[in-house]
């Protein structure tokens, strides 16, 4: 261009230009010559609306003519932005607000729920076995997959309830058929509830391994063994024989009905109720004060635990499950009347009559500082561990009137243990204390 040309452009661009407007030009409508490098001046160019004769490159048609979808569907008016308050949000629309290529929007499309959701192709339920995206394994990333759960059949007891228990005795006793249930067993059936046990002063002892320890430890007990016809166990035959215990059959109907689980063993032990009073007087023992623990087979464990370390003996507090319950007895595989116990007792009357006696009252507590350990030696040679429900724990008052309070060293992790694991471990080191005085 001429310098005249070039002065004239520049006085008008600097006039007329909107502020903010670059003065780079489009390059990307070449003129028709193909030359590329001069432009017409500001003044000669055509207005927006007049450039309906400038052609566009290739085929492409007019912006009013064009499709909108490469599927050749028609252009909708309706889709313009402007228009987006008259549509629902968020149906046919992609995040910027502009229509979506996967499909159409439809006005009386309705949401559907989850579970009515249909899956694409082969894709597996949620919470299936599916496979990882191909995505992720050609980027080399870890993928994990779970081993399926083997189900383990397992051979659990299953037990009977007290309330399934009395409704199994009221439904017998209301049977007024003899010969189906005469008197001996409906005395024997009424044994298998709290109430029939301390009216008849009885209880039963269920399972191979209970007779076996009866008839073996306790022979001035036991009242009478009830076996299903047919029943062989030679090593328990053998132990009845030598006792001298006369064997009374039952049939597999009335052994059920006499059991407290599902499964029954085939015998059972009717014994007397009685137990042995701990010697306080001893100069060195362990003893077990036990609050409403009322889980009988944590209460059995109990009992086998103060066995096998040598305990003095027991003291249930009242609110605690009756040593004699069928689940106890089990629990406890027998050996519970080889521990020395009382039950049904006032703790109160209880610790302060141990403490007279030398005892040193021992409550375990979560917010304890010191383990047992950590206690003065000479407070050790007779001592009384305090252990409480399964959910409450111990009564705080018993706690209040103990003369330590001990912790078990353990992970952070874990709140509290169980009642019969804790005094397992609290047992087991007092016995090593009570060694090592000696």
């Amino acid at each position: 261009m001429s310098e005249e040309n070039n002065e004239k452009r520049t006085v008008k661009s600097t006039l007329n230009r909107k502020f903010g407007v670059s003065e780079a030009t489009d390059r990307r409508n070449p003129r028709a010559d193909g030359e590329r490098g001069e432009r017409k001046s500001f003044g000669d160019r055509k207005p927006f609306g007049d450039r309906g004769d400038r052609p566009f490159r290739g085929d492409r048609k007019p912006f009013g003519d064009r499709m909108g979808r490469r599927d050749d569907r028609p252009f909708r008016e309706d889709r313009f932005r402007g228009d987006r308050d008259e549509r629902r949000e968020g149906e046919g629309f992609n995040r910027e607000g502009g229509e979506r290529s996967d499909r159409p929007f439809n006005r009386d499309r309705r949401p559907r729920s989850f579970g009515d959701r249909p899956f694409r192709g082969d894709r597996k339920p949620f919470g299936g076995d599916r496979r990882p995206r191909r995505e992720f394994a050609q980027a080399g990333a870890p993928v994990y997959r779970q081993r399926p759960e083997e189900q383990q059949v397992e051979n659990v007891e299953e037990v009977l309830d007290e309330t399934a228990l009395e409704a199994r005795v009221a439904q017998v006793e209301a049977n007024e058929d003899v010969t189906s249930n005469p008197p001996w067993f409906k005395k024997l059936l009424a044994l298998t509830t709290e109430k029939g046990r301390e009216r008849e002063g009885r209880f039963i002892g269920e399972g191979i391994h209970v007779v076996h320890e009866l008839v073996s430890h306790h022979r001035e007990l036991v009242l009478g063994v009830y076996a299903v016809e047919g029943f062989e166990d030679e090593t328990l035959m053998e132990a009845i024989n030598e006792a001298e215990i006369r064997v009374n059959v039952l049939t597999e109907a009335q052994m059920k009905q006499l059991s407290s689980t599902v499964a029954t063993q085939g015998v059972i032990a009717v014994a007397r109720i009685a137990s042995k009073k701990p010697a306080y007087e001893s100069s060195r023992s362990i003893l077990t004060l036990v609050d409403a623990v009322q889980d009988p087979g944590n209460l059995g464990t109990l009992f086998r635990t103060s066995l096998g370390f040598n305990s003095a003996g027991m003291i249930l507090g009242r609110g605690t499950v009756s040593p004699f319950n069928p689940k106890v007895v089990r629990g406890s595989s027998g050996t519970f009347l080889r521990v020395p116990f009382e039950f049904d007792v006032d703790l109160i009357d209880q610790i302060n009559f141990l403490r007279s006696k030398g005892y040193t009252i021992i409550a375990t507590d979560l917010h304890a500082k010191q383990s047992l350990r950590e206690i003065p030696a000479h407070k050790l040679r007779k001592m009384a561990f305090l252990v409480g429900n399964e959910g409450a724990g111990t009564n705080p008052y018993f706690i209040e009137l103990a003369d330590e309070t001990v912790k078990i060293p353990m992970s952070s992790e874990l709140e509290s243990l169980n009642v019969a694991v804790a005094h397992g471990i609290l047992s087991y080191e007092a016995a090593l204390i009570q060694d090592e005085l000696k």
